[in-house]
């Protein structure tokens, strides 16, 4: 490690996750002094390196890899490097963690609890920390209905997967540490694609309704899964890293949490008629039982993708809505605002179809997993 660097200093870990990697070329394109850190697990080291190979020369300069696990004691760095690193670092976007909700309790308490327990301790010892963010979810609202506030965390719910109570019980640890340590929490709603170009990692949630558009024949009407009258919370990942990157750079932001979502969320029923008009298809008057979409989410091209419909079905019928007060005033005279599902669902589907080809030509039979995503 060099030992001098510029003003800005970042830690993102969770590299190279799909979010960590939108964050990472967010701020090297709109910081143009900032220094980026990856702690990055043995096992991703090489795709981390071709992930940064997209960059330019002066960009990757900016961008240092050290082998680590953020979710290991001392974040799995020689006690030199940790220290070295805390001397430096004045920003850490806290993404390594599990949110997909197939995975098992065990994965979940180590990933989202124990990274969390080992995040704080660095930013502890950071002498130079300015921001801490945790990427939580909205998804911690677990069963709630009606309208979530930005500063509620425990209501009584319940919680439909280990990803969302473990996400839950993080957020705990950090609210515990806000009064000692400067730490906002941001919590996205249903992450899609980028909004420019469809970009996604992997296809599930939400995209399960595309893929049932791609995979089912040409002439069979879409049916849809819902009555369709709940809110669909969806946001675009260009945006979530644009608004954490924003909320991470303000004092004033520390001690707060944030819902990063539409704040005009369309009903299912409208999106999965955007979804359907976009691929030319027909969307019938009626919807269909549970059961019978579960089926039909494992036919063959789609149960390829879907992990776990059931908790998406079951996110479908929460009539929920998530307040964005805290987000509004943060991001207000920046001119970020969450982009309307209709502008960019067309980038989505084409790149679903492009995605679904793709797998068909090789003959996959499986996605590859990242555990930290």
């Amino acid at each position: 490690m060099a030992n001098k660097g510029p003003a800005e200093t970042y830690l993102v870990t969770g590299y190279p996750g799909f979010r960590a990697r939108k964050m990472v070329e967010h701020m090297l394109h709109n910081e143009r002094g900032a220094e980026v850190f990856l702690v990055v697990r043995q096992q991703y080291g090489e795709q981390a390196e071709e992930s940064l190979a997209q960059f330019s020369a002066s960009e990757r300069a900016r961008v240092e890899l050290l082998e680590g696990d953020a979710v290991a004691m001392d974040l799995g760095l020689s006690g030199k490097e940790y220290k070295q690193l805390a001397a430096r670092i004045t920003r850490i976007h806290h993404m390594a963690q599990v949110t997909h909700p197939a995975v098992d309790q065990r994965t979940a308490e180590q990933v989202n609890i124990g990274g969390t327990r080992e995040i704080i301790e660095f930013a502890r010892v950071c002498q130079k920390l300015e921001a801490l963010v945790l990427f939580s979810s909205a998804s911690v609202s677990g069963t709630r209905t009606n309208l979530v506030l930005e500063e509620e965390l425990n209501a009584g719910q319940t919680f439909r997967t280990p990803a969302e109570e473990t996400l839950a019980r993080a957020e705990q640890l950090v609210r515990a540490s806000m009064k000692s340590l400067p730490i906002a929490v941001v919590r996205p709603t249903q992450i899609v694609g980028d909004s420019r170009s469809g970009e996604v990692d992997r296809l599930d949630g939400p995209y399960l309704l595309i893929l049932l558009l791609v995979s089912s024949p040409q002439d069979f009407p879409l049916p849809l899964p819902t009555s369709g009258d709940t809110p669909m919370h969806l946001v675009p990942i260009d945006y979530v890293v644009s608004a954490a990157h924003c909320i991470g750079r303000q004092r004033s932001a520390m001690g707060r949490t944030f819902h990063l979502a539409d704040p005009h969320p369309l009903s299912v029923r409208r999106m999965f008629e955007l979804v359907a008009r976009s691929g030319g298809r027909r969307l019938p008057t009626g919807f269909i039982p549970t059961n019978v979409t579960k089926a039909l989410l494992r036919t063959p091209g789609v149960n390829l993708f879907a992990k776990s419909p059931k908790a998406f079905l079951d996110m479908l019928a929460t009539p929920v809505d998530y307040d964005t007060r805290n987000t509004e005033e943060a991001l207000r005279g920046t001119g970020l605002v969450c982009p309307p599902f209709e502008t960019y669902v067309d980038e989505l589907v084409a790149f679903v179809k492009r995605r679904v080809q793709e797998r068909r030509d090789r003959g996959d039979e499986a996605e590859v997993e990242d555990p930290l995503s």
